[in-house]
């Protein structure tokens, strides 16, 4: 699947089910019907929705892992905690599970966010303050990442 694109606000209802925004819906078309995992993050206390296809992916290189050594097995533990698969119902709702939206601070209002092959989904609170954090500088945080990235522009020194 190539990247997902956008950032939407959504609430969520007295069952903790959310409506998934029309645009997702459109680019996630060919997948819908297969259904989706939903997990924990690992860095942030937000969600990640998976569609199948990929958490079967991402699973496979997990899979890999030697589980004769323990940080691999503590790993596995750590990443499966909370898995939890999900099918959109006729409305086009996802039930998110009661304990993800404890670990995540999920109450009513919250953010959906495409984050290349997955979506995160936050608290709308946690995700701006998250995303408007003083502590973290972009422009210097994208030229850690992505600034060896092998553009030959980059190779030219001038005088």
């Amino acid at each position: 699947m190539s990247g997902l694109i956008g950032v939407y606000e959504c609430n969520i209802d007295a069952k903790a089910r959310l409506l998934l925004p029309a645009a997702f819906k459109k680019q996630l078309q060919p997948v819908l019907e297969k259904g989706f995992v939903v997990k924990r993050s690992v860095f942030h206390k937000c969600l990640e929705l998976y569609t199948i296809d990929e958490w079967n992916a991402l699973v496979k290189d997990v899979n890999k892992l030697n589980r004769f050594k323990k940080k691999n097995v503590d790993f596995i533990r750590m990443f499966n905690a909370g898995v939890k698969p999900v099918e959109l119902d006729a409305n086009g709702r996802l039930l998110l599970p009661k304990d993800l939206m404890v670990y995540a601070g999920i109450s009513k209002n919250i953010v959906m966010s495409a984050a290349v092959s997955m979506i995160e989904i936050w608290d709308k609170d946690q995700y701006e303050n998250t995303i408007n954090d003083p502590g973290v500088d972009f422009g210097s945080l994208a030229e850690e990442v992505m600034g060896s990235m092998g553009n030959k522009a980059d190779d030219v020194e001038l005088p």
